[in-house]
């Protein structure tokens, strides 16, 4: 098997509402218009596709207090502290990496884990 690269992250999310204005506003990213026969939107970065998918319930453990740790999406920025600000605004939990690198996490509505490094 020879991988070329990624297609795209399936998202459980319990309010739809609230996650498009996550990651189409708060992110800013392009939501695809798309046909679904489930409950749910596609977003696109570059090449790449979020596919936020409503289910009932979202297991919300993050079992690690550091939260690089736990599973997550990570995305390129082009100012992390501007994006940092951003978030802080719209009162969504931040934070820096335990690495001391340039990242930071956040969470969406759903308590779903979000890198933002520097790129």
């Amino acid at each position: 098997m020879h991988i070329t690269q990624t297609l795209h992250t399936a998202i459980l999310v319990t309010d739809l509402e609230k996650s498009e204005y996550f990651y189409g506003k708060v992110l800013g990213l392009p939501k695809i218009d798309r046909s679904l026969k489930y409950p749910g939107a596609w977003y696109q970065v570059g090449n790449y596709q979020i596919h936020l998918i409503v289910a009932n319930t979202v297991p919300t453990e993050n079992p690690h207090e550091k939260w690089g740790r736990n599973p997550h999406v990570a995305f390129a920025v082009v100012d992390l502290e501007i994006a940092k600000q951003e978030l802080l605004q719209q009162n969504y939990p931040v934070q820096t990496s335990a690495s001391g690198r340039a990242a930071l996490f956040t969470q969406d509505p759903d308590g779903n884990i979000i890198e933002l490094s520097q790129g």
